[in-house]
């Protein structure tokens, strides 16, 4: 089959990660698994009120500007008006605070996973549960909130991650893939859900049972890599495609972390296997074969998409600092009338750096933000 017949008959799949600083959107072939097409939108966070944050609109003004790209490329390649996807699948960055009431209205700022505020709350559940809970953990967050007295916590109806958000309002889905939801609470390997028993010791904390809600009803409903997370619905596919040319219906796989795809994309889901990802956070992750044998602070316990437990190293700060030297070397580019794509930028650059030993003897301290594992509060970039 063509390029051009998976593209009529809908045989594709969508890939989105809403990642730190791109929201980018790809286009395979569901029979050869060939790129078709892309498109990309730059965002990054904002710092307000001393929170690291994003604005939920920009999160539907990027999709549809990366769709919009990638809709266009498949019309200049194919000579085709992109309407009929056959899967659809949401990634993005894990953890945070995103909380709503029952109108389904945002509560509070949607708090990062770049924010080191729960410094309290994470250090009281690691001990409740004698299991490492970190500061950008969505459960830390909710707890801090409790702890801060924010009148908002009684309204909560539901609490998810920025893609199990997005997932939410394209099929009206409260879901989340397993990897994602391991950022949400702690997972049991065995029941592949939330640990009841760490579910039950939460609902017991002073404030935490003064609540109107109960804690697992307003988290989102673990899924497994394979199973069926909903499909797009009308007011979803206008979401993407406000020209109203993509049709509903497209199936969707459960919503994942940035963790989760970064295990897939390298093929270290498997026991014994690891990667690093290297990204405006940096982080590695091994897959266990054995539980961890004590609590160590500076390792989280998380999943991959189909459970297994993974142990995983995070730094908040890795790439801002590089990012923030690519930018103005791109401006210069510009002002002296040269005009090269970020790609090029970047690899030319990182290259040239490869032929010098000790880095021109410089020494980068990038604590853009602040940092968890050093045990940093506010970023100091230097």
């Amino acid at each position: 089959m063509s390029r051009l017949d998976s593209l009529k008959q809908g045989q594709t799949a969508l890939g989105v990660e809403f990642g730190s600083t791109r929201i980018k959107s790809v286009l395979i072939d569901a029979n050869n698994f060939e790129v078709l097409a892309s498109g990309s939108f730059e965002w990054d966070n904002q710092l307000v009120n001393g929170i690291w944050t994003y604005s939920l609109d920009d999160v539907w003004k990027g999709l549809q500007a990366s769709y919009t790209d990638l809709k266009a490329e498949v019309k200049d390649k194919y000579d085709f008006k992109l309407s009929k996807i056959g899967q659809i699948g949401i990634s993005a960055m894990m953890h945070g605070y995103l909380v709503f009431d029952q109108a389904d209205k945002q509560l509070a700022e949607f708090r990062t996973w770049r924010n080191a505020i729960t410094e309290q709350a994470a250090g009281e559940l690691s001990k409740l549960f004698n299991f490492n809970i970190p500061q950008r953990w969505c459960i830390a967050h909710l707890y801090q909130a409790i702890l801060n007295q924010e009148k908002s916590v009684s309204q909560i109806d539901f609490m998810t991650t920025l893609a199990g958000y997005v997932h939410w309002r394209l099929t009206g889905k409260k879901v989340t893939g397993i990897g994602d939801a391991s950022g949400i609470f702690p997972i049991d390997s065995n029941s592949k859900d939330y640990d009841q028993k760490k579910l039950d010791q939460f609902s017991d904390l002073d404030g935490v049972e003064k609540q109107p809600w109960d804690i697992k009803r307003i988290l989102p409903k673990v899924l497994l890599a394979g199973q069926n997370a909903g499909q797009l619905t009308k007011e979803g596919s206008l979401l993407i495609d406000p020209s109203g040319d993509l049709q509903d219906g497209s199936v969707f796989c459960p919503p994942e972390g940035d963790a989760g795809t970064g295990m897939v994309a390298t093929n270290s889901v498997n026991q014994r296997s690891g990667n690093v990802s290297a990204g405006t956070s940096i982080f590695s992750m091994v897959v266990l074969e054995h539980p961890l044998k004590k609590v160590y602070p500076e390792v989280d316990v998380v999943s991959t998409p189909t459970g297994d437990d993974v142990a995983m190293i995070h730094a908040n700060n890795a790439t801002s600092d590089i990012n923030a030297w690519m930018h103005l070397f791109e401006e210069f580019l510009v002002l002296a009338g040269k005009k090269l794509d970020k790609e090029t930028v970047f690899r030319s650059l990182f290259f040239s750096a490869l032929t010098d030993a000790d880095a021109g003897n410089l020494l980068t301290y990038g604590y853009y933000s602040g940092e968890n594992i050093t045990g940093l509060k506010e970023g100091r970039p230097l």
